[in-house]
C-alpha cells in the first residue's frame, strides 16, 4: 500500500511542474507496489523500484531529449512561404513595394535591396515576411 501512495505521491509533482522524471520514479513505486503483492521482501522491494527507475531514466530520458531538440520536418504557416518563388504582380520596389503571387494568394511585397525594381511578370524568391508584407529578391 505505501508503495502506491509513492506512486502517487510522485504523481503529483509530475503534473505540476512536467518532469518526466517523477514519472518514471512513481513507475518505479508501482513496480515496488506489485514486488510487494507477489510476496516480495522489503529488500527486494525496494530493489525492483531501484532497478525499474533507474533503468526507465537511463532510457527515456535521453530518447526525450534527442526528440526535444529536432525542428519540426513540416514548415506551417508564414515559415513555409520563406523560400518560394512567386510573380510580380505590380512593380516591386525597396519604397512603394508592390504586389505579387505567392502561393496562389495576392500578397504586398517589398524588394529586401532599396535600390532592387523588379517588374510584372518577373519571378522573384520570399527571404522573409514582414507583417503582411513579403520581402524578396
Amino acid at each position: 500500500m505505501w508503495w502506491l501512495i509513492a506512486a502517487v505521491g510522485l504523481g503529483i509533482p509530475l503534473v505540476v511542474t512536467a518532469m518526466p522524471e517523477f514519472g518514471m520514479l512513481a513507475v518505479g513505486a508501482v513496480a515496488g507496489a506489485v514486488t510487494a503483492a507477489l510476496g516480495g521482501g522489503i529488500v527486494l522491494q525496494f530493489l525492483v523500484f531501484a532497478a525499474v527507475s533507474v533503468a526507465l531514466i537511463a532510457v527515456v530520458r535521453p530518447l526525450a531529449n534527442r526528440h526535444r531538440g529536432q525542428s519540426p520536418q513540416l514548415a506551417s504557416g508564414i515559415d513555409a512561404l520563406k523560400g518560394r518563388s512567386a510573380m510580380v504582380l505590380e512593380r516591386v520596389d525597396g519604397g512603394q513595394g508592390g504586389r505579387i503571387k505567392l502561393a496562389g494568394e495576392i500578397w504586398s511585397a517589398r524588394a529586401l535591396d532599396g535600390n532592387q525594381v523588379y517588374e510584372p511578370g518577373q519571378q522573384v524568391d520570399v527571404v522573409e515576411i514582414d507583417g503582411a508584407t513579403a520581402v524578396v529578391i
